[in-house]
């Protein structure tokens, strides 16, 4: 099945003492951290796709512009979403939004490319032979 706009997926997790800010020394508090947050956006935009590629193939996150703008404690369940919002060759775009039980909490968009995974990393392997 081809990746089309409107393919969606979600992510959800549990704040806990070790995805906080403090944690991941993004900051000095026992909050969900940015860097959570993003991946949690970006694990949803790969539920979105993943489904939807051929053998062999896999996506990578290429460019992201999110906002963090809740706080949101230990203990709280959060979760993102994605949504395909353009599909141009190999680059897809994504929707992402993130929420906490309280309600949102961020969001942007997300850009991944298709690759296909032995040529990729056979590539960036190859990067250690030069040195």
């Amino acid at each position: 099945m081809p990746i089309t706009v409107g393919l969606k997926g979600k992510a959800e997790t549990v704040v806990t003492p070790n995805n906080t800010a403090d944690a991941v020394g993004s900051g000095l508090v026992p909050v969900f951290a940015t860097p959570y947050m993003v991946a949690l956006m970006e694990n949803a935009a790969v539920n979105a796709v993943q489904d939807h590629l051929e053998e062999g193939q896999g996506t990578v996150g290429t460019r992201l512009d999110v906002t963090h703008d809740a706080a949101t404690p230990i203990g709280m369940k959060v979760w993102a979403e994605a949504e395909v919002t353009a599909v141009e060759g190999k680059k897809i775009t994504l929707a992402v939004r993130a929420f906490d039980e309280a309600g949102p909490i961020g969001g942007g968009t997300h850009e991944r490319f298709v690759i296909t995974v032995d040529r990729f990393l056979a590539k960036a392997q190859a990067k250690k032979g030069g040195n």
